[in-house]
Formats: C-alpha cells, sequence, structure tokens
C-alpha cells in the first residue's frame, strides 16, 4: 500500500490539495467558534441588579437597558402608520364615520367624542386630549371618576398601592391627573423586579374569585391572554364609589351579562330621546376572544398581537402590539400556510358580514329611539312605554357588546353575528310596539332627522360642540401642562415615546 509520503512524492499537486483542504477547515473551525462565542454573548441575559426594580416601577424608560429588545419593540407603539379596512392604529373618528353613533349615545359622553384609540403609547395623551372626560379645571371638577384611569398607565397599580383601589376608584378624575403620567407599558403586565408576567389590577381577580376561580394557578399560556383581559373587557363602576367591577358573575355571554346588570336594575344612562335606561358595553374582547376557534386551540392574545420574534439567536417576544393583518408572517403564517393575500381576503370577508349586520342594527335602533321619543311627545305613558324601552335597552346592549369588541368579526364571528341578529329583532319589535302607541295617540308615520353628519347629529341631540371644544382647549393649555409640572416636580421621569403627542 502507498503512503501519503510516496503518493505526495509522486503526485505533488496532492499535497498541495491536502494543504487547502486542511486551511479551509481551520478556517470554518475558526468562523464557527466565533459563531459560538458570539451567539453565548447574545443569549447572556444583561444582570438587573438586586433592588434596581421596587414591584411598582412605573416609569418605562427604566427597563430599556436591561430589556433592550423589548423596550425597543415598544416604542413602535408609537407608530401610527397602518391603516386596515376597519381598523389598525391611526386614529379614526368613528363618529364622522358613522353618524348613528351620536343618536345611540344621546345623552352619553360618547356621543361627544369617540374615536378609535391608537397604540398603547397614546393611553394617557388621547384620555387627556377626549371630549368624554371633559374640561376639570380643579381636582374637584369634572363629571369623571378616578376609575376612567384604570387601563391607561403603570401609575395605576402604583397610586392603587399607595391609597388603596376604593380611593382611587372615588378621587375625581382630574384629582389624579397629576399622578398619572406614564403611558401603558412594562409594569402594567410584568413584575418589575422578576419580569414575570403579573395581573396588576384587582378587578381581574375578583371577578374570578367571585367565580370561584383561581387565576394565580394558570398556566404561561393563559396568563399571556389574562394580562391583556384585565383592560379589554366588559366592565362598569359599581356603586358611589364607582368601584371597577366586571359583570362576568353569571358568564360572559351578552344574555349571562344583561341578566346580571338586570338584577342589580343597573343602567349607565338614561337616553336623552327615548328615555330608555341603556347599558353601555366598553370592550368585551376577552369574552368574544374565548368564543372563538382560537381560544379552543389555546391560542393567547399575545401570540397573533405581540408574537414572538427572533434577532440573532435571541427568542423575544415583539412588544409591538399591533394588529396581526400588519404582522402576518409572524403572526398568521405560524399556523396558517395560506398566501398573505388570502388571509387578508379572509379577514375582510369575516368582518364585512358583521359590519353589514351591525349597520341594520344601528338603522333599526335609531329609528326606535326617535319614534320612542314621538311616542312621549304624543302624551304616551310610563306604563304603555316601559315594555318599549326594555326592548330597545336589550337591542343597543346586543348592538353595543358586538360592535364594542374591536376584533369581534375576526375573533368569534358566528357569535358576534347571532348577538347583532338578537338586537336586530329585539329592535324591529320594539318599532312594532311603538307604531301600536303612536297609533293609540293619533300619530302616523315618524319622520326621521337628517343625521348624515357628524355635526347634523349632534346638533339634532342638542350639544354645543363649540363650546365643549372651547372649553377642552382651554384645559390642554393650563390643566395639563401643570399636571406634568407637578408630576416632574417629585423627580419622576415622563416615559412616553417621543412620537406620542
Amino acid at each position: 500500500m502507498t503512503s501519503i509520503r510516496q503518493t505526495i512524492e509522486n503526485r505533488p499537486w496532492v499535497g498541495w490539495l491536502l494543504f487547502l483542504l486542511t486551511v479551509g477547515i481551520v478556517f470554518l473551525l475558526g468562523l464557527l467558534a466565533s459563531s459560538i462565542v458570539e451567539r453565548r454573548a447574545e443569549t447572556t441575559a444583561i444582570a438587573v441588579p438586586e433592588g434596581k426594580f421596587d414591584a411598582f416601577e412605573a416609569v418605562n424608560e427604566e427597563f430599556k437597558d436591561y430589556y433592550p429588545r423589548e423596550y425597543q419593540s415598544w416604542l413602535q407603539t408609537a407608530d401610527t402608520g397602518f391603516r386596515s379596512m376597519y381598523g389598525g392604529n391611526a386614529m379614526r373618528d368613528m363618529l364622522e364615520e358613522d353618524p348613528r353613533l351620536v343618536v345611540l349615545w344621546a345623552g352619553y359622553a360618547f356621543s361627544k367624542d369617540y374615536s378609535q384609540g391608537r397604540g398603547h403609547s397614546y393611553a394617557v395623551t388621547d384620555i387627556r386630549n377626549s371630549l368624554r372626560t371633559a374640561a376639570p379645571m380643579t381636582p374637584e371638577d369634572g363629571p369623571m371618576p378616578g376609575t376612567c384611569w384604570s387601563c391607561k398607565s403603570p401609575d395605576v397599580p402604583r397610586m392603587m398601592a399607595e391609597i388603596g383601589p376604593e380611593a382611587f376608584y372615588s378621587k375625581k378624575w382630574a384629582a389624579l391627573g397629576h399622578e398619572v403620567t406614564n403611558s401603558i407599558g412594562c409594569a402594567d403586565c410584568h413584575d418589575p423586579a422578576t419580569m414575570n408576567l403579573r395581573i396588576s389590577r384587582p378587578g381581574l381577580v375578583e371577578a374570578f374569585e367571585r367565580r370561584g376561580e383561581d387565576i394565580t394557578k394558570v398556566s404561561h399560556q393563559q396568563m399571556r391572554s389574562l394580562v391583556c383581559a384585565q383592560c379589554h373587557v366588559e366592565y362598569y363602576f359599581k356603586g358611589e364609589g364607582k368601584y371597577l367591577t366586571f359583570p362576568w358573575d353569571k358568564g360572559f355571554t351578552v344574555e349571562q351579562m344583561e341578566e346580571y346588570y338586570d338584577s342589580y336594575a343597573f343602567s349607565d344612562w338614561t337616553h336623552a330621546i327615548s328615555k330608555a335606561p341603556m347599558l353601555k358595553a366598553q370592550h368585551p374582547d376577552y369574552e368574544l376572544y374565548t368564543m372563538g376557534i382560537h381560544a379552543r386551540r389555546d391560542v393567547a392574545c399575545a401570540d397573533c398581537h405581540m408574537p414572538y420574534k427572533s434577532e440573532g439567536s435571541q427568542k423575544f417576544t415583539d412588544h409591538h402590539i399591533q394588529s396581526p393583518l400588519n404582522n402576518i408572517a409572524n403572526s398568521c403564517q405560524v399556523c396558517h400556510r395560506e398566501e398573505t393575500e388570502e388571509i387578508v381576503a379572509s379577514v375582510y370577508a369575516h368582518q364585512q358580514r358583521v359590519v353589514e349586520t351591525r349597520i341594520q342594527a344601528e338603522d333599526v335602533i335609531v329609528k326606535a329611539h326617535i319614534e320612542a321619543g314621538a311616542a312621549w311627545e304624543a302624551g304616551a305613558t310610563e306604563t304603555e312605554m316601559a315594555p318599549v324601552l326594555q326592548l330597545i335597552r336589550q337591542a343597543q346592549w346586543r348592538w353595543d357588546y358586538a360592535a364594542a369588541s374591536h376584533g369581534a368579526a375576526f375573533h368569534a364571528p358566528v357569535e358576534t353575528l347571532r348577538v347583532l341578529s338578537g338586537a336586530i329583532a329585539r329592535g324591529q319589535e320594539a318599532r312594532v310596539e311603538l307604531s301600536r302607541i303612536l297609533s293609540k295617540y293619533g300619530k302616523g308615520l315618524v319622520a326621521m332627522p337628517d343625521i348624515s353628519t357628524k355635526e347634523k347629529a349632534q346638533q339634532y341631540i342638542g350639544l354645543d360642540m363649540p363650546k365643549l371644544r372651547a372649553e377642552k382647549d382651554e384645559f390642554l393649555k393650563t390643566i395639563v401642562p401643570e399636571w406634568i409640572r407637578q408630576y416632574e416636580s417629585k423627580g419622576a421621569e415622563k416615559s412616553e415615546p417621543v412620537a406620542a403627542q
């Protein structure tokens, strides 16, 4: 057998080939070693000094050096550049797009101002700017309770820890303005000391406790939805103290929550035209999510709205909380292999069906309110009107339950259409009864007002919009800067992203 040395002596080119192969292998091993060292460095967590954060650190910027990827992606919630067919993160004036809403909410603050929410970065800014919070010029002034701050800032759990939830809720909204400055961020969902997911608001815990459920024993995957459910739920302000309460004692469906409210004879307001005792749905996103296919497959809210992301060897949760339609590759296509165009078309098809049915419900209920107002003017009695007003209450509650849940058309389209069909049926039944009452008092068809624009609808229900806007402008010019000055004078920092305004 010829030795390698003899082979090289007989064929010198073989030696050069072996030499080059050896050099190549050594070079590749060097690259591998370098990559391993680099990736090991990437995966080494930045150690948070013990005691660096207390349990209620509200300033989001404090976390950026220890969780840079999460923090940088959170900053992107200031982006308002995405607009889908019915949603997105751009501010949209919903009253302008659908003036029927003004009449549906006549006598309630939502008839003054209702815009689609922007990203979490704007939570504090947008509630300050909203006409719904009025223009309180003193801490004792203004119609809104402190409860209205509940979901807007990590300063809320900090304040609740200091003064207690009951005291927080019972204060006026303006009395807490100088304390609530940091927009929704880290400490709303994480324990600052450990970064474990946590429930920072008592309302959710209390609601599950009344149902006999202990959410401290749920899985991490379930927590990735429950931290969202602290805020994205139906709730009301209970009693004189305006205690934030979730009406889940009897269940999550529209009928079960209606039964809960009826057992207390609760109403959010009395409608300015029909005089019906009304319920205002907030945003039962979690409730409707639980009735959809994704919840049944154990897909969490964060899987779609905050999907995992990789940079180098780091896998982390993308804190750019947004519509999955703006991040289809990392959200939808992790499970669904359809092309992007197919997925978008499917979502829009569900949304269009729900929106068409929702508008039918709105048309019916608006006419019922106006016809009820005409019946009162004609001389109808409370006894005659009581069953009609109950039907209007039931119809609008069902419409609002579906309409106020931002992702209802996607999360649970079948349940949403069922609820809206119930709204239409009850609205039509109310109109049939009203026609009988009106006929009794010699009235025929009721002429419908021109509510083709937001301005016309607001004028019809008697709102003085120039006065409301002037008062709000004065509030923003004088009171809000003072709130910020007071907060900063305590040595705190304001952590809203620069783009938020």
